[in-house]
């Protein structure tokens, strides 16, 4: 059962952007950012207040760089679709279970470490090149309550 309304488009939507984030991180990697994603909606805190839609999250000004580049256009597989019905569905995972927040620092060849904090938010764990942060409770007590 969905936590959030999709359609097939919204689906395919986020199969698209799951690719074009994470694919080298594989399918887990791909998953998280869903996660992300599905909390951002959900959560109607912090930088993501009013956010009610997959389009609405996805198309918020500077959320995701992969927008930037020509893979987040190509068409949806059915891999990613299937990761994508899962976040939909409220599959959660550390370290992206109530995280708002990703990055990968460093460079692709060369990660860096995790810094403690981004955006003045803890860091919640680590998925290969990927650092992930959830927010405290008194920046966004809500995404805490939403599964």
């Amino acid at each position: 059962m969905a936590v959030v309304k999709a359609r097939q488009q919204d689906i395919d939507m986020l199969a698209r952007l799951l690719r074009a984030e994470a694919e080298t991180e594989g399918e887990m990697g791909m998953l998280l950012v869903g996660n992300v994603g599905i909390n951002r909606v959900r959560a109607n805190c912090s930088d993501f207040k009013g956010l009610r839609t997959i389009p609405q999250m996805i198309y918020q000004p500077h959320a995701f760089e992969a927008l930037q580049h020509g893979m987040f256009y190509q068409s949806a597989r059915d891999r990613e679709r299937r990761l994508a019905q899962r976040s939909v569905n409220g599959e959660r995972n550390w370290p992206a279970k109530f995280s708002l927040w990703y990055f990968r620092p460093g460079t692709f060849e060369n990660p860096g470490p995790c810094p403690p904090t981004w955006y003045n938010q803890p860091l919640a764990g680590r998925w290969k090149k990927h650092c992930f942060y959830e927010p405290t409770a008194e920046e966004c007590e809500n995404v805490y309550n939403t599964f």
